[in-house]
């Protein structure tokens, strides 16, 4: 008798730690989701592409609270799935893209350079340098890593001069001789954006505020 009564308590807390577990899992799961989704996340700088803005390497903080109350503006650095990247929606696939969890979607990190409704175009001087022309206007962009490392403009890149939709974003990455942007696959819809890059905080030497 004694025997199976000590047999009815371990199975109980057996079941306890179980279902203490279970709620533990799912609590985490579901904290992990709120935060990605309405917080932010933080992202890994995997590429030369915004340089010397930002190192392979680094870690940012990618804001994802203003996209409920602002659009992207001109100069914002923005993560996002290019246009090329087909967004799978199966329940595995959102719970992944949501959780962070084995997630393989592959997601850009570039600034916005011209907004919807725009007229974007790249221009090269005599000098062999590059600027970027918004309706007909020079932008101006201490933050590129040199006006003079642009590729050639082919039939296949989009130099300009093009007008963008009423959804539609340029982006390039500062590094601009060294950077798969919308000049290769074209411009952006909103609807691709994850979030706005708000703080670099890794390593410390590179700590700023974007």
């Amino acid at each position: 008798m004694e025997n199976e009564q000590n047999k009815d308590t371990k199975e109980s807390k057996i079941k306890a730690f179980l279902k203490e577990t279970l709620d533990t899992a799912v609590f985490v799961i579901v904290a992990i989701i709120i935060i990605r989704f309405f917080i932010g996340e933080i992202r890994w700088i995997p590429s030369a592409s915004m340089r010397p803005t930002l190192l392979e390497g680094d870690r940012v903080f990618v804001d994802r609270i203003s996209r409920f109350y602002s659009v992207p503006k001109r100069g914002d650095i923005m993560i996002f799935y290019p246009p090329q990247e087909k967004l799978k929606n199966t329940p595995i696939a959102i719970f992944s893209r949501l959780t962070g969890f084995f997630c393989k979607d592959v997601a850009y990190i570039k600034r916005v350079i011209a907004l919807p409704g725009e007229k974007f175009e790249i221009v090269q001087n005599d000098d062999g340098s590059n600027d970027i022309l918004i309706n007909g206007n020079k932008l101006d962009e201490p933050y590129i890593m040199d006006k003079y490392e642009y590729p050639v403009c082919t039939e296949s890149m989009i130099c300009g001069p093009v007008v963008l939709g009423d959804d539609e974003y340029f982006m390039m990455g500062d590094n601009r001789g060294h950077s798969s942007d919308s000049r290769y696959w074209g411009v952006l819809k909103k609807d691709r954006f994850i979030g706005k890059a708000k703080l670099l905080f890794w390593p410390f030497n590179h700590f700023k505020l974007f």
